[in-house]
C-alpha cells in the first residue's frame, strides 16, 4: 500500500441545465436552502481527506461560481470547463499542472451529485492506496439489455455483475495524465467518463471499485430536483453538542424570542434556553396578551425583547391552533382563526423579525406538522396551513441568504402537548414524542448553520424498550440543569 499523497477534489460543474428545462445551469439551482453546487462543495470542504478543491464551471457563469467559491478555504482555483466531459478533464489536468502538482491523488466529481457522503470519500481515498484508478458504483436493480440499431435486443448481461457508475472517480495524477496523453493521439477518441479512458488506453492498470450509495444521485431530469430536495430533508439533522456545557457556551448571552411560549414546545424551549444561560422572552395570548397574528403585537414583543437585551438572535414561532372536524361543518370563524394563527402569524413574525436578525445573523424557526405532506381528513385547514409554512421556510431561506439570516422549520412527529390533548384526548402512553425532546432538537437547529431545511423529529419505534436518542438526551440534560440549580437530582430509570 502506497503512502498517502496530497489529495485534490475536482468538482465538474460545466452542465447547462437543458435537460431539467432551466435557463440556468442545474448546479446553480437551489435545494434545501443552498445551490446544488454549494452542497457539493460543502462535502469536500468538510472532508479531512481532501487538501484542495479545483472547481470547473460553465464558462458563462464563471463570475457566479467565483462568488459562491469565496467562503471555501480549500478551493485553490476556479476555471471554465470545456464543452465536453473529456475537455473539462483535460482543463483540470492543466490546472493541476499550473498549481505545481507533480503527482497527487485526484477525485473527479459531478457537481450535480450533492448528496455524496463522507463514507464514499474516505473509502475512495483509502482505495487509492491500493489502486491507481478507482471508480464508485452501485449494483443495478434493473435488468440491463443491449439493443442494436433496430432497437432489438442482442444481449441481456448477467445483472449480478452489472454496476451503475457514479462519481467520484479517482486516480493517481500521473496515471490519468498518461491515459489522456494517449487518448488525445487517437482520432476516434470519445468517452463519457474518465475510468473508461484508463480502461481503454491503459488496460494493464487495474481499476478498483468502491461501493457507492443510492442517495449519491445525479440531478439530471426535473424529477431529480424534487427527489434531491426530499433526500436533503430526510438527511437534515443538527448534531447535538456532547454535554450541557457545550449548550451553555453556545447560548450564553444569546437572546431568544418565543412566540407561543406559554406551554408545550414553546415553553420547553424557553426553559432550556434559560437553563443554558441564554435569555428567553416568551410571549403568548394567555400570558402576555400577545396575539401572534397581529403585526402590532408582534412588533411590540420584539421591541420589548430588544430593549431588554440589546439584541435578538433567534425568533421561534411555536403558536398553533388545531381544530378537528369536517370542513363543511366548521364555523368560518374557526377556519379564519386557524389560518391566522398557523400561517399569518409566521408571516407577521418574519416581517417584523428580519431587521433584528440581520444585526445578529440569526435565525427564524417555524414549526410544521407531519400532516403537511398529505392533507388529513377532519383537519384540512390545519394540515394545509402547515404545508404553507414549509413553503414559506424554503422561500425565506433563499430571500434572506444575502443577509446571513437562516430560516428553518421543525417537523415533530405526534407530540404530547396540551394542544394535541385538547384535539385528540388521551392517547396511549409511549405513543407520543415528548415536547422536551422536540425543544432540545429545536435548540440544536438554532445552534447549527442549517438553513432552508425541514428537520424531522421522530420518537423510538413502537415496541422498543428504550427512549429515542433525542428524548434520552433531553432527559439527561434537563436533569443536569435541575442539579445545577438545586443540587443533585434523584436518579431516574432511563
Amino acid at each position: 500500500m502506497s503512502s498517502r499523497l496530497r489529495t485534490v477534489a475536482v468538482v465538474l460543474a460545466g452542465g447547462t441545465g437543458s435537460r431539467v428545462g432551466l435557463n440556468i445551469p442545474k448546479q446553480l439551482l437551489k435545494v434545501a436552502g443552498k445551490t446544488i453546487l454549494e452542497h457539493t462543495l460543502d462535502v469536500f470542504q468538510d472532508a479531512p481527506e481532501i487538501d484542495d478543491i479545483v472547481l470547473l464551471m460553465n464558462g458563462d457563469y464563471l463570475a457566479e461560481a467565483r462568488r459562491l467559491a469565496a467562503p471555501y478555504s480549500k478551493i485553490s482555483t476556479v476555471e471554465a470547463g470545456g464543452s465536453t466531459r473529456n475537455e473539462t478533464t483535460h482543463t483540470a489536468l492543466t490546472a493541476l499542472s499550473a498549481l505545481g502538482e507533480d503527482d497527487c491523488w485526484v477525485l473527479f466529481h459531478d457537481a450535480v451529485r450533492p448528496l455524496l457522503d463522507h463514507r464514499i470519500i474516505t473509502e475512495t481515498v483509502a482505495a487509492l492506496g491500493r489502486y491507481d484508478a478507482v471508480d464508485v458504483a452501485i449494483p443495478s436493480a434493473d435488468t440491463i439489455i443491449v439493443v442494436d440499431e433496430l432497437e432489438e435486443i442482442t444481449d441481456v448481461p448477467d445483472r449480478s455483475r452489472i454496476r451503475r457508475g457514479q462519481t467520484p472517480q479517482a486516480f493517481r495524477l500521473s496515471t490519468i495524465r498518461r491515459a489522456y496523453d494517449l487518448a488525445w493521439q487517437d482520432p476516434g477518441f470519445t468517452a463519457t467518463d474518465d475510468c473508461s479512458v484508463v480502461l481503454r488506453y491503459l488496460p494493464d492498470v487495474p481499476i478498483g471499485v468502491v461501493h457507492g450509495s443510492e442517495q449519491n444521485m445525479k440531478v439530471t431530469h426535473p424529477i431529480d430536483i424534487f427527489l434531491a430536495d426530499k433526500l436533503f430533508q430526510l438527511a437534515s439533522s443538527a448534531p447535538p453538542p456532547a454535554d450541557p456545557d457545550a449548550y451553555q457556551a453556545a447560548l450564553a448571552g444569546k437572546s431568544v424570542v418565543v412566540l407561543g411560549g406559554s406551554y408545550g414546545i414553546g415553553a420547553d424551549i424557553a426553559e432550556l434556553v434559560t437553563g443554558f444561560g441564554g435569555t428567553a422572552h416568551a410571549f403568548s395570548r394567555s400570558t402576555t396578551g400577545t396575539h401572534v397574528e397581529r403585526a402590532e403585537d408582534v412588533e411590540a414583543a420584539l421591541r420589548t425583547a430588544f430593549e431588554a437585551t440589546g439584541r435578538i438572535d433567534y425568533v421561534v414561532v411555536t403558536a398553533g391552533v388545531l381544530r378537528r372536524g369536517p370542513l363543511v361543518d366548521t364555523p368560518i370563524e374557526e377556519i379564519e382563526e386557524t389560518i391566522r394563527v398557523n400561517y399569518l402569524a409566521p408571516v407577521v413574525a418574519a416581517r417584523a423579525a428580519l431587521p433584528y436578525l440581520q444585526q445578529t445573523k440569526g435565525q427564524l424557526m417555524l414549526f410544521t406538522s407531519s400532516s403537511y405532506t398529505r392533507g388529513r381528513a377532519d383537519y384540512s385547514i390545519y394540515s394545509s396551513t402547515k404545508a404553507a409554512v414549509v413553503n414559506l421556510t424554503q422561500a425565506l431561506a433563499d430571500e434572506w441568504a444575502p443577509f446571513g439570516v437562516r430560516v428553518n422549520c421543525v417537523n415533530p412527529e405526534r407530540t404530547s402537548t396540551p394542544m394535541r390533548t385538547k384535539a385528540f384526548g388521551a392517547e396511549p402512553e409511549g405513543s407520543l414524542l415528548s415536547s422536551k425532546a422536540v425543544a432540545l432538537t429545536s435548540i440544536d437547529v438554532l445552534m447549527s448553520d442549517l438553513t432552508g431545511h425541514v428537520i424531522d423529529v421522530r420518537r423510538v419505534e413502537p415496541g422498543a424498550h428504550a427512549m429515542s436518542r433525542t428524548e434520552l438526551e433531553a432527559s439527561r440534560i434537563a436533569a443536569a440543569l435541575v442539579e445545577a440549580e438545586s443540587g443533585p437530582a434523584a436518579p431516574d430509570n432511563v
